[in-house]
């Protein structure tokens, strides 16, 4: 059984480890083909080109897929009870994604805690592509 971080340990404004990735065009196809999104601004070059666009991009719920992994890669799936997202820019080919959760508040009653988190995703250049916010709830482990 995994053992729970200890939310005694964190303070407001506290990052959860980041997670980091490069987006390329295989993981586009790939995300596509899993959900089922098959709209060609994702796939085909030639037809996003033909309405302005310089290329395809991303789907937003593919960055936001990797966003969770900061959460459930520190506290586990089911500690997750809310998840809320938001989709502020494009996501391009080979851009270098940083995910981040910060600790914007927590309350601790006996044995459970809830933590709720400011959630970000940043490309190489700065640009923040996506917003959001998510709870955690734990339950502290008598030692």
């Amino acid at each position: 059984m995994k053992n729970l971080p200890n939310p005694n340990d964190l303070e407001i404004g506290d990052e959860l480890p980041n997670y980091k990735t490069t987006i390329s065009r295989t993981d586009i196809v790939k995300y596509a083909g899993a959900g089922g999104d098959f709209n060609p601004l994702h796939h085909d070059e030639e037809f996003a080109k033909s309405v302005g666009l310089p290329s395809i991009f991303a789907m937003g719920l593919l960055h936001g897929g990797f966003l969770t992994k900061v959460l459930t890669d520190w506290a586990g799936p089911t500690s997750v009870k809310r998840y809320k997202i938001r989709f502020i820019d494009t996501v391009w080919p080979n851009d270098e994604l940083s995910c981040h959760a910060a600790l914007k508040s927590k309350e601790i009653h006996n044995s459970r805690s809830l933590l709720s988190f400011d959630l970000s995703v940043i490309t190489q250049d700065g640009r923040r592509v996506l917003a959001g916010e998510a709870d955690i709830e734990l339950t502290l482990q008598e030692n």
